[in-house]
């Protein structure tokens, strides 16, 4: 379960990381706050398995974000190049399987299909969001599928915030 727990809200966010990069955001540091129902579940988990799922999620090269009250924060750098493309760039960790297929914007809104086929992930989804004004947007990602042998039917609800013009190492999670 907690295996599961942990794919579940690392697809979560990275998915919700490729939204970010709408060619009207603005540049700069933004925080992402996402919820579903599997990290509601994040502080029933002991503080060592906690620590063995951040373990597992470096070695797919991402940071585990703060999870408290059912959500999960991190913050991600848009850069000036990533604000100005047409199609956000796809910041779907190659180590995960996953890419993003079929991706759409009309106006303020994007969409994507997501197809996995890495080892611990296989499965489907599509991915969601709008963006309400270049410092703000609101997003959705559903995934079904199988995490580490695991049948997994999750939906993700998430929000960016810009808040800041400059991103350092620091401030980055």
């Amino acid at each position: 379960m907690h295996r599961k727990f942990c794919c579940a809200a690392l697809l979560s966010v990275c998915c919700t990381l490729s939204l970010a990069a709408e060619d009207n955001m603005r540049a700069g540091l933004w925080e992402i706050n996402t919820s579903s129902d599997l990290l509601s579940l994040a502080e029933q988990i002991p503080p060592d398995q906690m620590r063995n799922l951040n373990e597992l999620a470096r070695q797919y090269g991402i940071q585990m974000p703060q999870i408290k009250n059912g959500a999960a924060r991190s913050t991600v750098c848009v850069t000036q190049e990533m604000s100005q493309q047409k199609i956000p760039p796809y910041v779907l960790h190659p180590q995960s399987g996953c890419e993003a297929r079929n991706a759409i914007r009309s106006g303020n809104r994007y969409s994507a299909d997501l197809a996995c086929s890495g080892e611990n992930i296989n499965g489907q989804g599509k991915t969601a969001a709008t963006l309400t004004s270049p410092e703000h947007f609101n997003g959705t990602t559903e995934f079904k599928g199988l995490v580490r042998g695991i049948a997994i039917d999750e939906r993700a609800i998430s929000q960016g915030q810009w808040i800041a013009a400059q991103c350092t190492v620091k401030n980055i999670q």
